[in-house]
Formats: C-alpha cells, structure tokens, sequence
C-alpha cells in the first residue's frame, strides 16, 4: 500500500501527515473548536473520510504530547476504523484533568490514524481448544509466574 485515499468533507480540514519520516501514525487534526471541562468527553470531527484497503483496519490512537501535558486521552483507544468505512473520521476526546479547561481549536492535531494489516479467520465452533502453556491463567497471570520462579 503506497496511498491512502481520503476525502475533505469540510474544506477547512487538514490532510493527515506523519511528524517524521518513518512514524507509523499520521496525526488527525480537529475540524472544530470543542471545549472539554475536567472530566468532560466529546466526539470531535476530522472533516475527512478515508478509504482504509482491504486487508487493513485503522487505529485511532492517542497523541502522547496531549495526554503528558494536559491529559487529554481516547475513550475507546485504540478507535478501529473498518476498511469499508467511509463516513466521517471522528475521535471521542476526554479530558482527565482535574480542574483545567481544554480547547480544541479547528487544525490542531489531536490523535493518530495507524493502519496496520489485519487477519480475518472464520469463526469455527469447536469441542475443545489446544492446549498451552498458559491455559486458563487470566489477569495478572504473567506477574505470578514471576514470583514463582524467584
């Protein structure tokens, strides 16, 4: 894949770009001005749509420099975006300071579009499961493991 279509639904909105030669994530920026309150959330648009390939799906990501420094994350991080998609990019911001305001202002990069190749194996209902070394063990199971080899 060498090209990533996408489509301006407002004319306002910015084409997503990496920051440097090599990132994995292109930075969407916000379409409109949307002011979080601590503790608020709000789905804020991109003004873009995309056509994501067949055999791939996009993850919407947080931007790190936003939630260091005024801790603004995603909801559902990572956001998926289906290859058949082709509504309107939006990201669902929430803002987890205690007592300051954020704005978000129409061009500002507020998360991360990664595309990554995906499989998409048919379900099959089976009788039983192979076996491994894990089994069973959920949450918290690789830090047990550890107090037991000391």
């Amino acid at each position: 894949m060498t090209e990533l279509p996408f489509i301006r639904l407002d004319d306002g909105a910015t084409l997503p770009e990496r920051a440097y030669a090599g990132d994995a994530g292109l930075d969407l920026a916000a379409s409109e001005r949307v002011e979080l309150a601590p503790g608020e959330r709000a789905v804020v648009g991109t003004g873009l749509a995309v056509a994501i390939p067949d055999g791939h799906a996009g993850f919407v990501q947080p931007r790190s420099g936003l939630a260091a420094e005024h801790g603004i994350t995603i909801v559902n991080s990572p956001g998926l975006v289906d290859s058949g998609y082709r509504g309107e990019l939006k990201v669902v911001l929430l803002n987890t300071d205690r007592t300051e305001t954020f704005v978000v202002e129409p061009g500002m990069r507020i998360a991360q579009l990664v595309i990554v190749p995906v499989a998409t194996p048919q379900p099959v209902d089976v009788a039983e499961l192979s076996d491994s070394e894990r089994g069973e063990r959920g949450f918290g199971s690789s830090a047990s493991k550890e107090l037991e080899s000391k």
